[in-house]
């Protein structure tokens, strides 16, 4: 088997491959947070939606710490003092917050994968496309001769 042949076929099972797991990743991080029934606050962006994917899981994010914010008179929890009650608020709102941001970010590199797979794939079939012109051109130009 040539390199050409070789690159192609590579190409083609690792685009394949990534695109596989780019999809499976999305489903996996979707099908978890999807369970664990949260909705969107009503007064979040796309306020109560089910928080299943990357939009819906950056507004819970967004609203947690406009909430949180609210909460502590716009202080993090860096900022408030060590006896503050309002302290242990601040915490699980940075808690659930980049536990969220986490999902978004899982969501964004699995769509990276997919469609970096995708390329793989029309990258392999492109070199099928023109190896196959190639073998074409080299079998006209011994013909004639």
């Amino acid at each position: 088997m040539d390199i050409r042949k070789s690159t192609a076929l590579v190409s083609i099972v690792l685009g394949a491959m990534m695109m596989i797991g780019g999809a499976g990743t999305w489903l996996l991080v979707s099908n978890t947070l999807g369970s664990q029934n949260i909705t969107v606050s009503e007064d979040g962006c796309l306020g109560g939606a089910a928080v299943d994917g990357p939009f819906t899981a950056y507004c819970q994010a967004r609203i947690i710490d406009h909430h949180a914010m609210e909460s502590t008179g716009g202080k993090t929890y860096a900022e408030l003092d060590r006896e503050d009650p309002l302290r242990a608020t601040a915490m699980n709102a940075s808690f659930l917050q980049a536990s969220l941001f986490t999902s978004v970010l899982a969501f964004g590199v699995s769509a990276m994968a997919a469609a970096v797979g995708l390329l793989f794939v029309l990258m392999g079939l492109g070199i099928r496309e023109v190896e196959g012109q190639v073998v074409d051109l080299t079998e006209s130009a011994v013909a004639r001769s």
